[in-house]
């Protein structure tokens, strides 16, 4: 009898343990995250054809997005903690003369990026303790 109910309650911890970390996890992934500030300046107003924006898709830890001009595309991990780690980052090469907003300037968040937190519908993107690299806003998917 006592080794039944010992068995419950490891089974038990195990469960609870596997579902509060995988919680914390989801909130970031499977989300599109449109962009509303970057290192600080507002960025809900800018004339572009279509929003800034990234998603991480869980199933093959890639990311992918839009920068301005260009698609965007990588790898991330994530660890306990709220830490993240984005790699293998690169984008599409069209020339936009035009151009009003500096994708290098939001490609780097994720070349910086160390960690996350998120606050309801909003996603901060961190690199130490500093103010946020970019704040993003989480938003229905438009098609």
């Amino acid at each position: 009898m006592k080794i039944k109910l010992a068995l419950i309650a490891l089974v038990t911890v195990l469960f609870v343990s596997c579902n509060s970390t995988k919680t914390a996890v989801d909130g970031i992934e499977g989300r599109t995250w449109k962009l509303k500030t970057l290192e600080g300046k507002d960025m809900t107003n800018l004339k572009l054809e279509k929003d800034v924006f990234f998603m991480l898709n869980k199933e093959e830890s890639r990311v992918n997005g839009f920068s301005g001009c260009n698609n965007m595309m990588g790898t991330y991990t994530l660890e306990e903690g709220n830490r993240i780690k984005f790699s293998q980052m690169g984008s599409t090469m069209m020339a936009c003369p035009d151009a009003t907003f500096n994708e290098r300037d939001f490609l780097e968040v994720f070349e910086l990026a160390d960690n996350y937190t998120i606050t309801g519908n909003e996603l901060s993107i961190n690199v130490g303790r500093r103010a946020p690299l970019a704040v993003f806003e989480a938003v229905d998917v438009k098609e």
